[in-house]
């Protein structure tokens, strides 16, 4: 009996992939009437969300980054540099945001994906506006030395919500990050101590004698969200994405303050009680990434 019924399960999946293919509206739209989604979640829940601190051994701060299957990898590097005249007790911040051909078929080689920079001036407004970063911190000597952060973040899974992902990996990132050692050399110029080279430092007038941590202030965090029809979708996959038109990202402190809403085209939004349900969503979602931010932090400190 169970060897007759296989075929028909086989038909009947086939023919349900079939249909999602060529119907994808109607498809979603099933589901949503029973307020569930294709993987199985609440339309207001989130994927499944992990952190890793410490990804690249390489970098002065790293962190690796899944919600659901989109996965980003950030790395910080600490340069020195001269601070600008206008502002000589700065540092600065660098942040390129890439999408290498690995992490999605749409992505071609030799063509940058198109959303990159837009990701990445998103991601530098977010940081710079929130004030996660006092950048006063950055500085080593005023008017001669300061940190200069490159922060590169390389998605290697693109399935939806790009910003929600690479900023909570910028954010890990930064948490990770340790300021390296500096002294000043003969000629009085800031140099770097290698981890191995502690001897140097007693030769030289340090600035700072050991690795220090970043403070961080107003940790960013944000929820993408899609709307269609009377439905609010929160973490959309890339399939939610391609096929609705509505999207409003909101970003909160780890204070729940607003930082910014962004809704890139799209038709617009009928409601403001959308927004308002939007935020609501949000909120609850800082809860959860600030637990699994505190948890990877924790599991760091162990090891």
């Amino acid at each position: 009996m169970a060897a007759t019924g296989e075929p028909n399960d086989l038909s009947s999946e086939m023919e349900l992939d079939a249909f999602r293919r060529l119907f994808p509206i109607r498809f979603h739209e099933r589901h949503l009437l029973e307020s569930i989604r294709p993987d199985g979640r609440a339309l207001g829940r989130a994927r499944d969300t992990t952190l890793m601190l410490g990804a690249v051994a390489s970098a002065n701060g790293s962190a690796l980054a899944k919600i659901g299957c989109t996965t980003m990898l950030a790395a910080i590097k600490m340069e020195v540099m001269t601070p600008t005249a206008e502002a000589p007790d700065e540092g600065c911040i660098a942040i390129d945001f890439h999408m290498p051909p690995i992490c999605s078929p749409l992505v071609r080689p030799g063509r940058p994906a198109e959303v990159a920079p837009v990701i990445s001036k998103q991601l530098s407004d977010t940081i710079l506006s929130s004030g996660m970063i006092n950048l006063k911190e950055l500085c080593l000597v005023s008017g001669k030395a300061a940190w200069m952060a490159y922060l590169d973040i390389y998605c290697l899974d693109a399935d939806g919500a790009l910003f929600d992902a690479a900023l909570l990996s910028a954010v890990a990132a930064f948490s990770h990050l340790q300021i390296p050692v500096v002294s000043l050399n003969d000629d009085g110029r800031i140099v770097l101590i290698p981890d191995d080279n502690s001897g140097a430092m007693k030769e030289k007038e340090p600035v700072n004698k050991e690795k220090i941590k970043l403070k961080l202030n107003n940790l960013p965090f944000s929820l993408t969200c899609v709307l269609h029809k009377n439905y609010i979708l929160a973490d959309p996959t890339s399939e939610e994405e391609s096929i609705m038109e509505t999207f409003l990202t909101v970003v909160l402190d780890s204070s729940f303050q607003l930082v910014s809403l962004n809704k890139p085209g799209g038709p617009g939004l009928a409601h403001t009680s959308a927004i308002q349900d939007c935020i609501t969503l949000t909120r609850q979602r800082v809860k959860e990434v600030q637990k699994i931010l505190q948890e990877a932090i924790s599991d760091m400190e162990v090891d």
